[in-house]
Parts: C-alpha cells; sequence; structure tokens
C-alpha cells in the first residue's frame, strides 16, 4: 500500500520499493530518536506486517503491541543495561566493519548481476549503519516520563485505542515524526460476537450476511480513526495543534477485497495544513490516470523531501 509498487515490479524502479514513511525517515529521521515507528502484527495469512519497507527491499518488522510500544517511547535503561547496550553498540559495531571488509575483497571477482545483488547488501548495510549510529548517539538521552502505567497488552480490537493514544504522544514528545499503524490479521471478529473470520468476510461474495458483520468491523475501525483525528486536533503544538502540523492519512491496498482488486483505492487525508473538506473521484485509468503515487509525492515534498518522482508518480496531486 505504502510503496505504490507491487513487489514483482520494484527490481525496475529507481528506489526500489520503498515506502512512503522509509521515503519520508531517511529525510528527517535523523532529527528524532526514533527515524520512524512501525506498529502492527507478526500474525495473519501473509507472515504479519508488510507495509514498510527499505530502499533495498528489507521488510521493517513492526512494534507488535501496546505494551511494547509503551516500552519502546517511555522505558529508560538503568545505568548497568546501559552499559550492557553500549558493549552490544560495539560489537555490533565490529561484526558490520568486519562483514563489509569481506564483502568489498568478494565484490571484484563477481560478474556484473551478483555485483548488483552486492551493491543491494551495501545498501542494506548501510542503512543498518545509520540506525546504528542514531540509536548510540540518543542511548543516553533520557526518554519522555510515563504519562501512564505500564499497560499489558490485550488484543488488537480493545488496544486499538490505546495505539492511537500513544502515537499522538509519540508525535507530541518528537520521539518521532513518522507513524504507521496496520490492523491487519489479529483484528478478529470474535471480539463483535461474529463467528467467521476478518479476512473470509472481506471475501463476502455479495452476501449481505457477510457484508453487514463487515460493516460492524470496519465502522469501529473508522470511529478510532476519527478519534485519533480528535486527539490530535485537542492537542496544541507550537502555534497550532497536532492535526494542523500531522499529516495523516488512512487506506488500504485492495479496492475491493471481494474482488481483488487494487484500482479505486479509497484513501482518507486529513490534517498537515491542507484544504480539506471535499471528495475526489480520480480517474482510474487511460491516459488521465492518476497513481495513487502522485498523492505520496505531493505528502513527501509537503514534508520537505526533495524528490521529483516516487514509485509510479507521473506527477503532484495537491
Amino acid at each position: 500500500f505504502l510503496t505504490g509498487v507491487l513487489s514483482m515490479d520494484a527490481k525496475g524502479m529507481p528506489e526500489g520499493n520503498i515506502s512512503l514513511d522509509q521515503r519520508a525517515a531517511e529525510t528527517v529521521g535523523g532529527a528524532t530518536r526514533f527515524p520512524s515507528l512501525t506498529i502492527g502484527s507478526e500474525d495473519g495469512i501473509h507472515g504479519g506486517c508488510q507495509m514498510c519497507w527499505t530502499r533495498s527491499g528489507t521488510r521493517v518488522p513492526p512494534i507488535p503491541g501496546a505494551n511494547e510500544l509503551f516500552r519502546t517511547l517511555f522505558l529508560n535503561e538503568s545505568s548497568s543495561n546501559r552499559a550492557r547496550v553500549k558493549d552490544r553498540f560495539d560489537l555490533k559495531g565490529s561484526i558490520l566493519d568486519a562483514v563489509n571488509g569481506d564483502a568489498r575483497s568478494l565484490e571484484r571477482r563477481l560478474d556484473p548481476e551478483d555485483r548488483e545483488k552486492l551493491d543491494e547488501y551495501f545498501t542494506a548495510v548501510r542503512h543498518v549503519e545509520k540506525q546504528l549510529q542514531q540509536q548510540r548517539q540518543w542511548s543516553e538521552v533520557p526518554k519522555p516520563g510515563a504519562p501512564f502505567p505500564e499497560p499489558k497488552n490485550t488484543n488488537m480490537v480493545d488496544d486499538l485505542p490505546l495505539l492511537y493514544d500513544l502515537m499522538v504522544l509519540a508525535l507530541q514528545t518528537d520521539s518521532t515524526r513518522i507513524a504507521t499503524l496496520e490492523i491487519g490479521g489479529d483484528f478478529e471478529s470474535r471480539y463483535f460476537d461474529i463467528r467467521e473470520g476478518y479476512h473470509s468476510l472481506s471475501h463476502h461474495g455479495q452476501l449481505q450476511e457477510k457484508i453487514d458483520s463487515l460493516l460492524v468491523l470496519e465502522e469501529y475501525q473508522m470511529q478510532q480513526f476519527a478519534r485519533f483525528l480528535e486527539r490530535l486536533k485537542s492537542t496544541t503544538d507550537g502555534d497550532g495543534t497536532l492535526l494542523d502540523h500531522t499529516m495523516v492519512l488512512f487506506g488500504s491496498g485492495m479496492a475491493n477485497a471481494n474482488a481483488h482488486t487494487n484500482r479505486n483505492l479509497p484513501v482518507i487525508l486529513a490534517g498537515g495544513g491542507f484544504n480539506h473538506g471535499e471528495y475526489r473521484a480520480l480517474p482510474a485509468t487511460g491516459l488521465e490516470r492518476k497513481p495513487l503515487c502522485n498523492l505520496y509525492l505531493s505528502l513527501l515534498q509537503r514534508f520537505g523531501v526533495e524528490a521529483d518522482s516516487f514509485g509510479t508518480s507521473s506527477g503532484t496531486l495537491i
């Protein structure tokens, strides 16, 4: 969804299948403790959260629950643990240096195709090195004070409001400026007393009973998203509100799961200082077709990223 590129087509793209959040993080991520926060699940039919990708094609693993997200944002290491963390940083740095040296000596003996694969590997290593350097710099800086006691994980349905609240706090404390949340395979319909699973309901076959059940699940999701926007709107940030200064995108990589189509994707854009209050239906075919990546390019440019293209973009949208 956030790459705008099918994985099978990514090899020929200038930036691979890098996702919107990771492209933005490359530009502004160095200013905060966390370049980005990826929140989601490792459950589901596709093996967990598949939304966020680096330019080398590496999946960004998600923070899997409210407890883990809370600890990431607010739990400080003890002095003894900080010493052990420093030792781990030093060890990881030494390992990366050794691996880089071995790879460089191998490079001279490779054919062009293998050398291209090695370049992808070096890109991934540089990404890890950058992360390691940033983590080392922030390891001695105290995290913000916890606003409430450490929560326990329950389930994605009950935890969804809390995950949104923690995202607001992450932005409010400038712990990060980029956060994604994927509602995936662990959003279980049984918590709504619905027997059939969420994925099965999405393939409803036009059966009204299944559609009605699907509406129950997705109305709840939209209610929590609306609550998230209200939380951003009620949080003061500089000369405005956090919503004024935050671009919020809600959507899905599937327009109609029943037909497995990804054309005419419904998306919501809120906040960020844009002129809102309209519904826009854009051409999906022909010469007038507007790729979703046009919107992504517009968001990146508003975010301060110097970019003329993103994914399959043909221009900007807003």
